[in-house]
């Protein structure tokens, strides 16, 4: 059974990713693995560096052993840690080391979500940033064999950005915020 403290970060991920990445279509492969249940989601409670390193080192190997079918991505929710956004964005390089020091580079891949997410060359409040933004800080675990399937189902992966863009800015501000009324 899940804690309180850890059910909450849950249900609001599962929210956000129901309601935005899906409802939006922002990621048109999340809804496959949201409807057969094979996104796992972790609560880092990691109040520094080194334990966030451990919760993603445990995770990797994790998702690497379990089967596909059973577990295909992670969500790793940060509570604690990472909650400036420049900082989250120099941890990627970490955690891209993990990768490698594990020899998991080309089996998974980290990819990355936060409430603060800005995409270089766009203002904070630019709409587009919102493609990216989660409830919490957030490192997406994924396999890259489902990467290379789904794009190999969805070759234009170029289209998917573009399509997002103008769906956020056809959607605005006050429409993303209506969407967790």
């Amino acid at each position: 059974m899940i804690s309180d403290e850890r059910a909450a970060p849950i249900e609001q991920t599962q929210q956000w990713l129901e309601r935005a990445v899906i409802g939006l279509n922002l990621c048109p492969f999340a809804k496959a693995v949201h409807v057969k249940q094979q996104i796992r989601y972790v609560v880092s409670d990691a109040a520094n560096i080194d334990a966030l390193c451990d919760d993603l080192v445990s995770e990797l190997e994790f998702l690497a052993e379990a089967s596909a079918e059973r577990i295909d991505t992670t969500l790793i929710v940060l509570t604690n840690v990472m909650q400036d956004f420049l900082d989250f964005n120099d941890f990627l390089d970490v955690a891209d080391n993990i990768l490698e020091e594990l020899e998991l580079d080309g089996i998974l891949q980290v990819a990355p979500f936060h409430p603060q997410f800005q995409f270089a060359e766009t203002e904070a409040d630019d709409i587009t940033n919102f493609t990216n933004r989660s409830p919490f800080p957030m490192l997406h675990l994924l396999r890259e064999d489902s990467v290379s399937r789904a794009v190999e189902a969805f070759p234009d992966e170029l289209a998917i950005s573009e399509t997002n863009i103008a769906t956020m800015r056809k959607l605005g501000a006050e429409g993303w915020r209506k969407l967790f009324e």
